[in-house]
């Protein structure tokens, strides 16, 4: 009988570095849909009081590592980190999507110039601030981009292109690295 091994999204692909730009794996924990019943301020009462976030305005994250909320779509959040208490089934569905999604970090100086190269959204630091998230196409992929940190971003993907999100980070990574030199 075969042996099966759990695998991250991205296996040994990372972490990567080129120039000032690194790319590492996150491991967020659980990653729970929380889509409220209408309420906004129910679902927020309930996530803060269970978790200590609140269900984020669109475009914004709350919380920090470990627990966070980030927007995920119209009346759409992702709560990320703990395993969602019982009672926010009161106010909101909630659905495991733990499995379903690859989460990078891109960090260092050259993370703002990397991504230029592959989101048509303006991410420098004076318009997409530390808590910013957006819902954007990255290359060819959908993907969801929230400011983490002065220079450093968490990526999430779909796990299915955990190998082509590392793929185009570093071609890009190498092209800025070389403009760099």
């Amino acid at each position: 009988m075969a042996e099966l091994k759990a695998r991250t999204p991205c296996g040994d692909m990372l972490p990567l570095t080129h120039g000032a730009a690194t790319v590492t794996e996150l491991d967020l924990g659980h990653v729970t849909s929380v889509m409220g019943f209408g309420d906004d301020a129910a679902v927020s009462n309930a996530l803060e009081a269970a978790h200590g976030v609140a269900f984020p305005k669109p475009n914004r994250s709350t919380g920090k590592d470990g627990d966070r909320c980030i927007w995920f779509g119209l009346n759409q959040a992702l709560l990320i980190g703990p395993a969602p208490e019982e009672r926010l089934k009161e106010t909101a569905a909630l659905v495991d999507q733990s499995d379903g999604w690859c989460a990078v970090s891109l960090s260092g100086a050259a993370s703002a110039d990397v991504l230029a190269r592959m989101v048509p959204v303006d991410l420098r630091a004076g318009h997409f601030k530390r808590g910013h998230t957006v819902r954007t196409q990255l290359g060819h992929m959908m993907a969801s981009i929230t400011r983490t940190g002065v220079n450093s971003f968490m990526i999430l993907v779909f796990r299915s292109m955990a190998s082509t999100l590392v793929d185009e980070l570093g071609t890009a990574m190498q092209a800025v690295a070389s403009r760099r030199t």
